[in-house]
């Protein structure tokens, strides 16, 4: 990647990080905000590092919920 999506991506990863922790999810607007006002470029790489992260991680969570249920129904029937 870029220097661009670099940075929006290790930001997006701290942003996730933060409203993981917090439950504030008002914090990406008001960094939308100021990567709009100051770089349209970096907020679009921002907004699609945090489409594509926060996709991954509910696309894993389903699989691991998916794995779990077929483990236990798979013990319960002996095998």
């Amino acid at each position: 990647m870029g220097v661009t999506e670099d940075l929006a991506d290790e930001l997006a990863l701290d942003v996730i990080k933060y409203v993981d922790a917090t439950g504030d999810d008002s914090i990406i607007s008001e960094i939308v905000k100021i990567l709009g006002a100051t770089s349209q470029t970096a907020e679009e790489a921002f907004l699609t590092s945090m489409r594509v992260r926060r996709a991954n991680i509910a696309a894993r969570k389903m699989l691991m919920e998916r794995a779990k249920a077929f483990k236990d129904k798979k013990e319960d029937q002996g095998g």
